[in-house]
Parts: C-alpha cells; sequence; structure tokens
C-alpha cells in the first residue's frame, strides 16, 4: 500500500472514531463532552501517527475540523492578540537582533530566529540561551491553540545541498520536539527543512550567510471551513 493510501485510509478512521465518540457523549447529554471529544482525538492519533513530527496535514485538517477552529471573522483579532503577546515577550531577543516577527498573508505570523544564536556550529542541539527564548514562544502557543506551527529550518550557502538539507532538517526537529516538551500539542506542529534554498540575504558576505542560517517558526490560523490550508506547507520565505 503506497503512503498516500496510507494517509487516507488513517483519516477514514480517524473521522469515523470521532463521529462514533461525538455520537456517544451527545446521547449521554454530558456537559463536558467537548473536553472529552478532544481527549478522544489525542488518544486515536496516538494510535495512528504516534509522537512523529512532519507532513501530517491530511490528519490535521481532520484533527481542526473536529476539534474546533476560528470564524473567519474572528481570524484577524486572535492574530493581533497573539503577535502581540508574542512581542511583550520577545522584546529582549528582538533588541538584540537575534529575532524578528513579522506579519505574512493570510493573518498568518512568522518568528524568524537565527541559527548562530540558537544552536553551535554544525549542531543541532539547542542552546541555552535558545531554551529560554523557545520557551517563551511555547507559552504563547500554548495559549493560542487554533493555530497550526510550521517550524522551518535554513541554511547559506556553504557546504553540499544534501548536507545543508540534513542540517536544516534536524535543527526544524529540534526545535519542534523543543516546543511540544513544553506543552505544545504535537498534532499542531509540522517540521520542513529548505537547506540553502530561501536566503534573506546575499551568501557572499559574512553577515549576509549568518541571516541566512535561521529557524522560522510560521503561525497559522485555523479557520472554520479552511482546515486544510493552515496545515498546508508555508509559503517561500526567502527575499
Amino acid at each position: 500500500m503506497n503512503r498516500s493510501m496510507t494517509r487516507k485510509n488513517s483519516v477514514i478512521l480517524l473521522v469515523a472514531l470521532l463521529c462514533t465518540a461525538l455520537f456517544v457523549t451527545a446521547c449521554a447529554g454530558d456537559p463536558n463532552r467537548k473536553t472529552k471529544i478532544g481527549a478522544g482525538v489525542g488518544a486515536v492519533l496516538g494510535g495512528i501517527a504516534g509522537s512523529q513530527l512532519g507532513d501530517k496535514s491530511s490528519t490535521n485538517a481532520a484533527i481542526g475540523a473536529a476539534v474546533g477552529a476560528l470564524a473567519g471573522g474572528a481570524t484577524g483579532r486572535y492574530m493581533d492578540n497573539q503577535q502581540k503577546e508574542l512581542n511583550e515577550k520577545l522584546q529582549a531577543e528582538q533588541a538584540r537582533d537575534v529575532l524578528n516577527l513579522t506579519r505574512l498573508n493570510g493573518d498568518a505570523l512568522k518568528i524568524g530566529v537565527a541559527s548562530d544564536a540558537s544552536f553551535a556550529v554544525d549542531s543541532a542541539t539547542l542552546s541555552g540561551n535558545a531554551q529560554s527564548t523557545f520557551n517563551k514562544i511555547a507559552e504563547t502557543l500554548k495559549n493560542y491553540d487554533k493555530t497550526a506551527i510550521h517550524v522551518v529550518g535554513h541554511t547559506d550557502s556553504t557546504g553540499s545541498d544534501e548536507y545543508n538539507m540534513k542540517l536544516s532538517q534536524q535543527r526544524a526537529q529540534s526545535v519542534a520536539q523543543f516546543l511540544t516538551s513544553r506543552g505544545v500539542d504535537s498534532q499542531r506542529v509540522l517540521t520542513w527543512g529548505r537547506g540553502k534554498s530561501e536566503p534573506i540575504a546575499s551568501n557572499s558576505t559574512e553577515s549576509g550567510r549568518a541571516q541566512n542560517r535561521r529557524v522560522d517558526i510560521v503561525i497559522k490560523p485555523i479557520v472554520e471551513g479552511q482546515e486544510s490550508q493552515a496545515f498546508a506547507e508555508p509559503p517561500y520565505l526567502g527575499s
């Protein structure tokens, strides 16, 4: 059975089990049914996807649809409030120019974090200072749970394509795993490695290469009726 069929069957099974959970709790007249349904979804996901991070777009879109999403008209304000909280918590990092927070199309947010401030050379292990920064980010992501979180790793042009792609993937996974270890639901998190393909500065200078070595966290709102868009791969993030 190929991968796409396996994913499709997993989603079908998930939806069937969710419908069963909804039916049982509704018949019971349980005032806490929403909480229990959410817990049931987590249990189903544990059986289907485990704790692996990566491209689970179909499964996660089903989760967003089943558990709940933002009404379209509430999206802008929800993301405004999230951006405000992130700016407040990350003032020190932005002042040191190791992090920047920007707004993307579709009300998405992007947090760009310098790899040099997060990892040692040729390493995917987060430094102590970086852990403090990502812990602040995790606190806000937990508060705003109607979002999908895409962690995207980038490198400069030094080294082979294969090496840079692998390092970018490892660093994205390291950040994602740290966020989930701090309580962010792993089913909201996807990781992407883009190697040296999306520079934001010239690779001909050391300062430019330093800017290109980064991890972007793209935060996309889960909007009712458009859940799949939240879990779709982020757009080109170079300049």
